[in-house]
Protein backbone atom coordinates (compact mmCIF):
# COMPACT_ATOMS: atom_id res chain seq x y z
CA UNK A 1 0.00 0.00 0.00
CA UNK A 2 1.00 3.52 -0.87
CA UNK A 3 -0.18 6.75 0.99
CA UNK A 4 0.39 10.02 -1.58
CA UNK A 5 0.46 12.98 -0.16
CA UNK A 6 -0.74 16.19 -0.99
CA UNK A 7 -1.48 19.86 -0.62
CA UNK A 8 -4.76 21.55 -1.20
CA UNK A 9 -6.60 24.96 -0.08
CA UNK A 10 -9.33 24.45 2.70
CA UNK A 11 -12.16 26.43 3.34
CA UNK A 12 -15.43 26.22 4.66
CA UNK A 13 -18.04 29.37 5.71
CA UNK A 14 -18.22 29.62 9.92
CA UNK A 15 -21.41 31.69 9.63
CA UNK A 16 -23.08 33.64 7.18
CA UNK A 17 -21.92 37.08 5.80
CA UNK A 18 -23.53 40.11 7.80
CA UNK A 19 -23.95 43.29 5.75
CA UNK A 20 -25.03 46.24 7.53
CA UNK A 21 -25.74 50.34 6.63
CA UNK A 22 -28.38 51.81 8.62
CA UNK A 23 -30.12 48.77 8.27
CA UNK A 24 -29.37 44.87 7.44
CA UNK A 25 -28.90 43.84 3.68
CA UNK A 26 -30.19 40.21 2.09
CA UNK A 27 -28.93 38.70 -0.71
CA UNK A 28 -25.02 38.63 0.65
CA UNK A 29 -23.41 35.41 -0.09
CA UNK A 30 -19.78 34.28 1.35
CA UNK A 31 -17.79 33.78 -1.80
CA UNK A 32 -15.41 30.57 -1.58
CA UNK A 33 -12.14 31.27 0.00
CA UNK A 34 -13.14 35.01 1.13
CA UNK A 35 -11.11 36.20 4.47
CA UNK A 36 -12.72 36.03 7.70
CA UNK A 37 -12.61 39.42 9.28
CA UNK A 38 -15.07 42.62 10.20
CA UNK A 39 -14.29 46.09 8.31
CA UNK A 40 -16.48 49.24 9.25
CA UNK A 41 -15.40 51.51 6.46
CA UNK A 42 -16.90 53.29 3.64
CA UNK A 43 -17.43 51.93 0.20
CA UNK A 44 -15.74 52.96 -2.41
CA UNK A 45 -16.55 51.74 -6.17
CA UNK A 46 -13.50 50.54 -8.94
CA UNK A 47 -15.14 49.64 -11.61
CA UNK A 48 -14.95 46.22 -12.75
CA UNK A 49 -11.81 45.70 -10.35
CA UNK A 50 -10.16 43.75 -13.06
CA UNK A 51 -7.33 45.99 -14.03
CA UNK A 52 -5.17 48.66 -11.77
CA UNK A 53 -6.47 51.64 -13.24
CA UNK A 54 -9.84 50.70 -11.87
CA UNK A 55 -8.06 51.50 -8.77
CA UNK A 56 -6.48 54.36 -9.50
CA UNK A 57 -6.49 56.83 -6.53
CA UNK A 58 -8.66 54.11 -4.59
CA UNK A 59 -7.97 55.34 -0.43
CA UNK A 60 -6.73 52.25 1.45
CA UNK A 61 -8.60 51.09 4.13
CA UNK A 62 -11.95 51.08 2.54
CA UNK A 63 -14.33 48.86 1.54
CA UNK A 64 -14.24 48.19 -2.74
CA UNK A 65 -17.24 47.89 -4.19
CA UNK A 66 -16.80 46.33 -8.29
CA UNK A 67 -18.91 44.92 -10.66
CA UNK A 68 -19.20 41.20 -11.79
CA UNK A 69 -17.46 40.08 -15.39
CA UNK A 70 -14.67 40.75 -17.61
CA UNK A 71 -12.71 39.01 -15.17
CA UNK A 72 -12.39 36.43 -12.23
CA UNK A 73 -13.26 36.83 -8.69
CA UNK A 74 -9.76 35.86 -8.06
CA UNK A 75 -8.25 38.70 -9.79
CA UNK A 76 -10.51 40.88 -8.42
CA UNK A 77 -9.73 39.99 -5.14
CA UNK A 78 -5.84 40.31 -5.65
CA UNK A 79 -6.53 44.23 -7.29
CA UNK A 80 -8.53 44.80 -4.56
CA UNK A 81 -5.55 43.54 -1.98
CA UNK A 82 -2.83 45.58 -3.70
CA UNK A 83 -4.86 48.31 -3.55
CA UNK A 84 -4.89 48.39 -0.36
CA UNK A 85 -9.00 47.77 0.66
CA UNK A 86 -10.01 46.30 3.91
CA UNK A 87 -12.81 44.23 2.20
CA UNK A 88 -14.57 43.57 -1.33
CA UNK A 89 -17.97 43.47 -2.17
CA UNK A 90 -18.71 41.94 -5.71
CA UNK A 91 -22.08 43.39 -7.37
CA UNK A 92 -24.60 41.40 -9.92
CA UNK A 93 -26.77 43.41 -11.34
CA UNK A 94 -28.81 40.09 -11.96
CA UNK A 95 -29.09 39.47 -8.82
CA UNK A 96 -27.66 36.98 -5.54
CA UNK A 97 -25.04 34.81 -6.44
CA UNK A 98 -22.57 32.39 -5.08
CA UNK A 99 -18.58 31.68 -6.47
CA UNK A 100 -15.16 31.42 -5.59
CA UNK A 101 -11.98 33.87 -4.87
CA UNK A 102 -10.01 31.57 -6.48
CA UNK A 103 -7.56 31.10 -3.49
CA UNK A 104 -7.41 31.74 -0.19
CA UNK A 105 -7.66 35.59 0.23
CA UNK A 106 -6.95 38.30 3.11
CA UNK A 107 -9.60 40.46 3.02
CA UNK A 108 -13.35 39.63 3.35
CA UNK A 109 -14.86 39.14 -0.42
CA UNK A 110 -18.63 38.97 -0.50
CA UNK A 111 -21.46 39.70 -3.48
CA UNK A 112 -24.69 41.17 -3.46
CA UNK A 113 -27.93 41.72 -5.77
CA UNK A 114 -27.56 44.84 -8.26
CA UNK A 115 -29.79 46.62 -5.37
CA UNK A 116 -28.15 46.48 -2.59
CA UNK A 117 -24.83 47.80 -4.43
CA UNK A 118 -26.50 50.55 -5.57
CA UNK A 119 -27.88 51.12 -2.09
CA UNK A 120 -24.31 50.52 -0.27
CA UNK A 121 -22.01 52.41 -2.74
CA UNK A 122 -24.25 55.62 -1.65
CA UNK A 123 -23.61 55.34 1.74
CA UNK A 124 -20.50 56.53 3.60
CA UNK A 125 -19.58 54.21 5.76
CA UNK A 126 -21.34 50.18 5.97
CA UNK A 127 -20.21 47.15 8.06
CA UNK A 128 -19.40 43.50 6.74
CA UNK A 129 -18.55 40.80 9.13
CA UNK A 130 -17.35 37.45 7.15
CA UNK A 131 -16.68 34.36 9.42
CA UNK A 132 -14.56 31.94 7.79
CA UNK A 133 -11.53 29.53 7.98
CA UNK A 134 -9.50 29.35 4.76
CA UNK A 135 -5.86 27.71 5.27
CA UNK A 136 -3.74 25.43 3.32
CA UNK A 137 -4.02 21.70 4.01
CA UNK A 138 -2.70 18.05 3.42
CA UNK A 139 -4.66 15.37 2.54
CA UNK A 140 -3.78 11.69 0.49
CA UNK A 141 -4.02 9.88 -2.24
CA UNK A 142 -4.59 5.90 -1.15
CA UNK A 143 -3.01 3.18 -3.70
CA UNK A 144 -2.90 -0.83 -3.15
CA UNK A 145 -1.59 -2.86 -6.32
CA UNK A 146 -2.04 -6.71 -7.48
CA UNK A 147 1.53 -8.71 -8.12
CA UNK A 148 0.98 -9.60 -12.12
CA UNK A 149 2.96 -8.85 -15.57
CA UNK A 150 1.41 -6.28 -18.33
CA UNK A 151 -0.23 -3.33 -18.48
CA UNK A 152 -2.10 -1.78 -15.18
CA UNK A 153 -5.93 -1.74 -14.98
CA UNK A 154 -6.98 0.57 -12.49
CA UNK A 155 -10.00 1.18 -10.40
CA UNK A 156 -10.90 4.11 -7.90
CA UNK A 157 -12.97 5.90 -6.16
CA UNK A 158 -13.24 9.26 -4.20
CA UNK A 159 -12.85 8.96 -0.50
CA UNK A 160 -13.97 12.73 0.43
CA UNK A 161 -17.54 14.03 1.19
CA UNK A 162 -19.28 17.67 1.08
CA UNK A 163 -19.09 19.38 4.16
CA UNK A 164 -22.78 19.50 4.47
CA UNK A 165 -23.02 15.44 4.86
CA UNK A 166 -21.37 12.37 5.48
CA UNK A 167 -21.52 11.06 2.17
CA UNK A 168 -22.20 7.41 2.13
CA UNK A 169 -23.30 7.07 -1.47
CA UNK A 170 -21.26 9.90 -2.55
CA UNK A 171 -18.95 8.12 -2.21
CA UNK A 172 -18.87 5.95 0.73
CA UNK A 173 -20.68 2.96 -1.81
CA UNK A 174 -17.79 3.55 -4.29
CA UNK A 175 -14.93 3.44 -1.83
CA UNK A 176 -16.47 0.14 -0.27
CA UNK A 177 -17.09 -1.70 -3.58
CA UNK A 178 -13.42 -1.15 -3.83
CA UNK A 179 -11.66 -1.87 -0.84
CA UNK A 180 -14.24 -5.62 -0.76
CA UNK A 181 -12.34 -6.16 -4.48
CA UNK A 182 -9.12 -5.34 -3.53
CA UNK A 183 -9.60 -7.59 -0.10
CA UNK A 184 -10.68 -10.44 -2.64
CA UNK A 185 -8.14 -10.11 -5.11
CA UNK A 186 -5.45 -10.47 -2.40
CA UNK A 187 -6.45 -13.74 -1.82
CA UNK A 188 -4.67 -16.89 -2.74
CA UNK A 189 -5.56 -18.59 -6.24
CA UNK A 190 -6.72 -14.80 -7.56
CA UNK A 191 -6.69 -15.30 -11.63
CA UNK A 192 -6.05 -12.10 -12.25
CA UNK A 193 -2.85 -12.14 -14.59
CA UNK A 194 -2.04 -8.19 -15.31
CA UNK A 195 -1.65 -5.81 -12.18
CA UNK A 196 -5.10 -4.46 -10.75
CA UNK A 197 -3.98 -0.99 -9.03
CA UNK A 198 -6.81 0.32 -6.57
CA UNK A 199 -6.89 3.99 -5.51
CA UNK A 200 -8.97 6.10 -3.50
CA UNK A 201 -8.97 9.22 -4.12
CA UNK A 202 -8.33 12.78 -1.44
CA UNK A 203 -10.46 16.09 -2.10
CA UNK A 204 -12.65 15.26 -5.53
CA UNK A 205 -15.45 17.32 -4.07
CA UNK A 206 -13.13 20.09 -3.95
CA UNK A 207 -12.18 19.87 -7.59
CA UNK A 208 -10.63 16.49 -8.57
CA UNK A 209 -7.49 17.61 -6.70
CA UNK A 210 -6.41 13.86 -6.15
CA UNK A 211 -6.58 12.45 -8.51
CA UNK A 212 -5.43 15.15 -11.01
CA UNK A 213 -2.43 15.30 -8.66
CA UNK A 214 -1.88 11.71 -9.18
CA UNK A 215 -1.86 11.92 -12.82
CA UNK A 216 0.12 15.37 -13.13
CA UNK A 217 2.70 13.79 -11.03
CA UNK A 218 2.93 9.91 -13.02
CA UNK A 219 5.46 9.31 -15.70
CA UNK A 220 5.21 9.43 -19.01
CA UNK A 221 6.24 5.49 -19.15
CA UNK A 222 3.98 5.05 -15.51
CA UNK A 223 1.04 6.52 -18.17
CA UNK A 224 1.40 4.61 -20.92
CA UNK A 225 1.51 1.49 -18.57
CA UNK A 226 -2.18 1.78 -17.31
CA UNK A 227 -4.30 0.46 -20.01
CA UNK A 228 -7.79 1.09 -18.51
CA UNK A 229 -8.99 3.29 -15.38
CA UNK A 230 -12.29 2.06 -13.94
CA UNK A 231 -14.38 4.76 -12.08
CA UNK A 232 -16.92 4.22 -9.01
CA UNK A 233 -18.64 7.49 -7.72
CA UNK A 234 -21.92 7.49 -6.37
CA UNK A 235 -23.16 3.32 -7.15
CA UNK A 236 -26.17 3.14 -4.69
CA UNK A 237 -28.53 5.49 -5.06
CA UNK A 238 -31.98 4.99 -3.11
CA UNK A 239 -33.49 5.85 -6.88
CA UNK A 240 -31.33 4.24 -8.84
CA UNK A 241 -30.69 3.85 -12.53
CA UNK A 242 -27.26 1.74 -13.95
CA UNK A 243 -25.21 4.08 -15.82
CA UNK A 244 -22.25 2.88 -17.60
CA UNK A 245 -20.02 5.37 -19.06
CA UNK A 246 -20.40 6.22 -23.05
CA UNK A 247 -16.72 5.37 -24.13
CA UNK A 248 -17.37 4.91 -27.90
CA UNK A 249 -19.61 7.61 -27.51
CA UNK A 250 -23.02 5.92 -29.37
CA UNK A 251 -25.28 7.92 -27.78
CA UNK A 252 -23.60 11.16 -29.82
CA UNK A 253 -24.06 13.05 -26.91
CA UNK A 254 -22.48 15.84 -24.65
CA UNK A 255 -18.86 15.55 -24.12
CA UNK A 256 -18.17 12.99 -27.17
CA UNK A 257 -16.14 9.27 -26.84
CA UNK A 258 -13.07 8.33 -24.07
CA UNK A 259 -9.84 7.79 -25.44
CA UNK A 260 -8.74 5.40 -27.55
CA UNK A 261 -9.74 2.27 -25.67
CA UNK A 262 -12.60 3.31 -23.09
CA UNK A 263 -15.10 1.40 -26.17
CA UNK A 264 -13.64 -1.99 -24.37
CA UNK A 265 -14.04 -0.71 -20.77
CA UNK A 266 -17.55 -0.28 -21.97
CA UNK A 267 -18.01 -3.49 -23.19
CA UNK A 268 -16.53 -5.26 -20.38
CA UNK A 269 -19.58 -3.51 -18.56
CA UNK A 270 -22.50 -4.18 -20.45
CA UNK A 271 -21.07 -7.56 -21.10
CA UNK A 272 -22.28 -8.21 -16.98
CA UNK A 273 -25.46 -6.43 -17.59
CA UNK A 274 -26.61 -8.37 -20.47
CA UNK A 275 -25.22 -11.50 -18.92
CA UNK A 276 -27.50 -11.22 -15.92
CA UNK A 277 -30.34 -10.07 -17.91
CA UNK A 278 -30.15 -6.38 -16.44
CA UNK A 279 -30.98 -3.11 -18.15
CA UNK A 280 -28.45 -0.27 -18.33
CA UNK A 281 -27.86 2.86 -19.92
CA UNK A 282 -24.87 4.87 -21.43
CA UNK A 283 -24.04 8.02 -19.53
CA UNK A 284 -21.68 10.62 -20.59
CA UNK A 285 -18.20 11.86 -19.82
CA UNK A 286 -19.10 15.34 -18.13
CA UNK A 287 -15.50 15.77 -16.32
CA UNK A 288 -17.19 15.77 -12.79
CA UNK A 289 -15.56 13.08 -10.91
CA UNK A 290 -11.98 11.18 -11.23
CA UNK A 291 -12.03 9.94 -14.70
CA UNK A 292 -11.40 13.50 -16.45
CA UNK A 293 -7.83 13.65 -15.23
CA UNK A 294 -7.07 10.17 -16.34
CA UNK A 295 -9.22 10.48 -19.66
CA UNK A 296 -7.25 14.38 -20.25
CA UNK A 297 -4.30 12.54 -20.00
CA UNK A 298 -5.05 9.99 -22.95
CA UNK A 299 -6.17 6.91 -20.95
CA UNK A 300 -8.64 4.96 -21.48
CA UNK A 301 -11.26 5.58 -19.08
CA UNK A 302 -14.82 4.15 -18.22
CA UNK A 303 -17.10 3.06 -15.24
CA UNK A 304 -20.66 2.80 -13.52
CA UNK A 305 -22.98 5.84 -12.13
CA UNK A 306 -26.36 5.37 -10.80
CA UNK A 307 -27.37 8.97 -10.29
CA UNK A 308 -27.24 12.34 -7.94
CA UNK A 309 -30.11 15.06 -8.16
CA UNK A 310 -31.24 14.54 -11.86
CA UNK A 311 -34.70 13.38 -11.48
CA UNK A 312 -35.59 10.09 -12.53
CA UNK A 313 -37.66 9.91 -16.41
CA UNK A 314 -40.79 8.26 -16.88
CA UNK A 315 -38.71 5.99 -19.46
CA UNK A 316 -35.91 5.06 -16.63
CA UNK A 317 -39.06 4.02 -14.23
CA UNK A 318 -40.25 1.91 -16.53
CA UNK A 319 -36.98 0.44 -17.04
CA UNK A 320 -35.17 0.36 -13.59
CA UNK A 321 -38.17 0.70 -11.33
CA UNK A 322 -38.47 3.57 -9.20
CA UNK A 323 -40.20 6.70 -8.92
CA UNK A 324 -40.51 8.84 -12.03
CA UNK A 325 -39.77 12.91 -11.02
CA UNK A 326 -38.28 12.66 -7.95
CA UNK A 327 -34.29 12.80 -7.90
CA UNK A 328 -31.75 9.70 -8.47
CA UNK A 329 -30.42 10.53 -5.28
CA UNK A 330 -32.67 13.00 -2.95
CA UNK A 331 -29.73 13.31 -0.20
CA UNK A 332 -26.85 14.04 -2.70
CA UNK A 333 -24.86 15.92 -1.00
CA UNK A 334 -26.99 16.76 1.78
CA UNK A 335 -26.95 15.54 5.66
CA UNK A 336 -29.23 12.78 4.64
CA UNK A 337 -27.05 10.99 2.82
CA UNK A 338 -26.41 8.07 5.62
CA UNK A 339 -26.28 4.60 5.35
CA UNK A 340 -29.89 4.85 5.11
CA UNK A 341 -29.75 6.61 2.14
CA UNK A 342 -28.02 3.31 0.11
CA UNK A 343 -30.13 1.23 -2.13
CA UNK A 344 -28.04 -2.16 -1.33
CA UNK A 345 -29.74 -4.14 -4.14
CA UNK A 346 -28.29 -1.26 -6.41
CA UNK A 347 -24.76 -1.74 -4.61
CA UNK A 348 -24.78 -5.71 -4.68
CA UNK A 349 -25.28 -5.36 -8.75
CA UNK A 350 -22.71 -2.64 -8.59
CA UNK A 351 -20.18 -4.23 -7.14
CA UNK A 352 -20.65 -7.16 -9.06
CA UNK A 353 -20.72 -5.48 -12.50
CA UNK A 354 -16.99 -3.94 -11.72
CA UNK A 355 -15.59 -7.10 -9.87
CA UNK A 356 -16.48 -8.42 -13.55
CA UNK A 357 -15.30 -5.92 -15.58
CA UNK A 358 -11.91 -5.74 -13.61
CA UNK A 359 -11.51 -9.47 -14.14
CA UNK A 360 -12.18 -9.16 -17.64
CA UNK A 361 -9.60 -6.46 -18.43
CA UNK A 362 -7.24 -7.89 -16.15
CA UNK A 363 -7.23 -11.81 -17.11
Amino acid sequence: MKVQPFAFDFYRELAPAVLEGGRRFTGVSTLRFSGSGEVNARPQAAGAGCVGRDFRDFPAGRIAVVQRGTCTFAVKAGNAVDAGAAALIVVDQKGSFEGSAGVPQPIPVVGVPGEVGAEVSALKRVRLVTRTQSEQRITHNVLAETRGTGRVVMVGAHLDSTQHGPGINDNGSGSAAILELALRAAKPGSALRRPVRFAWWGAEELGLLGSTHYVHNLPETERRRIGAYLNLDMIASPNHTFGVFDGDDSERRGAGPGPQGSARVERAFERFFRGRALPFQPVDFTGRSDYAPFAAAGIPAGGLFTGSQAKKTGKEAQVFGGTAGRPLDACYHLACDTLENVNTEALEVTADAVAAAVSTLAS
